[in-house]
């Protein structure tokens, strides 16, 4: 936590500011380690400030004592502190504050308002080992899952059978939660990338599976797509061609790497016999949060550097007939890549 603290320090000068304050939730658990959705953070040069409320006091007190002064929130602590601090610009996080928040501090906070939430979102990009250990446990937890669910499932099932057994194993195997709403589609319900499963039985075809585990506060994040029955020749086809494109992708990416060339070389495959068909983008960062920076878009011009953690999952959706996606989480590194993901793609037919 003291590093990330001084890492944010470091960005005072270039940022034109004496101070920051953290208002947002997941940037809290960045520099804390901990969870509290209304708490506030001010850091500055010197001297570091974690307002706390009583239900998250005693933790605060017992895990940040060496590195923030803990304080309970009172009427008027914020505009104490700057004074105390001789602080005159601020930067804040106005992705997080509402605009009544955000006007509140311009009105009683005195001081230049400067947003640092790019700043921030920089430095999150940049896992740091802890950080990549807790991605990896929480995959290796998704992988399990994958596991346990090619072994019991069956035709007889339903969405929600398999979804429930998919989250049921990842809590009874160290996950903390979901990462995100467990997408099962079978058949032509395949096609919608963002289906939600439902109580009816798996229909015969595609059956796409996008589910992660949450550890420690990181996300984990894959798609695998079997075939419930036998694929014809077509179905083999467009898997193949993602499965291909997928493969390609991961063999590109390294450091150096412009996010949307990566996107380019899974689209290109893609795009030369199902046009029109791979809608979304190649991948997103996983962090903290899901969906975060970078994002491997063909609008995003950013280089991939060590210690980017990146989702590669093309796709192919034909409306009201099928789809496939095939996700893998990997971490960037100097020269190469680490795929996390240790879940076998070939087709899997299940009859």
């Amino acid at each position: 936590m003291l590093q990330k603290l001084e890492n944010l320090r470091a960005k005072f000068d270039p940022l034109g500011i004496d101070a920051c304050l953290i208002t947002g939730a997941i940037s809290h658990r960045y520099f804390t380690g901990f969870d509290n959705p209304d708490a506030t953070l001010l850091v500055c040069q010197e001297r570091a400030y974690a307002i706390e409320d009583f239900r998250y006091e005693e933790i605060a007190q017992t895990t940040l004592h060496d590195i923030y002064t803990v304080i309970s929130p009172k009427q008027g602590i914020l505009s104490e502190l700057i004074a105390e601090n001789k602080i005159t610009s601020l930067g804040i996080e106005n992705e997080s504050l509402t605009l009544k928040e955000y006007e509140r501090f311009k009105a009683t906070l005195k001081v230049n308002l400067v947003s640092i939430n790019d700043t921030i979102s920089s430095m999150r990009e940049i896992k740091t080992p802890c950080e990549l250990e807790k991605i990896a446990i929480a995959q290796e937890i998704t992988d399990g899952a994958f596991a346990h669910i090619l072994k019991i499932i069956t035709p007889q099932m339903t969405e929600n059978d398999v979804c429930a057994e998919l989250e049921y194993y990842m809590r009874k195997h160290g996950a903390h939660d979901k990462s995100f709403e467990t997408i099962v589609v079978s058949g032509a319900k395949s096609s919608m990338p963002h289906g939600t499963p439902s109580d009816t039985r798996l229909k015969k075809g595609f059956l796409t599976m996008d589910f992660g585990a949450l550890y420690d506060g990181y996300h984990a994040d894959m798609t695998r797509t079997i075939c419930i029955g036998k694929a014809d020749d077509e179905m083999k086809k467009l898997y193949n061609t993602v499965l291909h494109a997928q493969k390609s992708a991961l063999e590109f990416l390294r450091d150096g790497v412009k996010c949307s060339d990566a996107d380019k070389v899974a689209r290109d495959i893609i795009e030369k016999d199902y046009k029109g068909t791979f809608g979304h983008s190649l991948g997103h960062g996983v962090g903290l949060e899901i969906h975060e920076a970078p994002t491997l878009s063909s609008r995003c011009d950013k280089i991939l550097v060590p210690g980017n953690v990146v989702t590669v999952e093309p796709g192919i959706y034909i409306k009201g007939k099928y789809g496939c996606r095939i996700e893998d989480l990997v971490i960037i590194k100097e020269g190469e890549i680490r795929n996390l993901t240790k879940s076998p793609k070939e087709l899997i037919e299940i009859y």
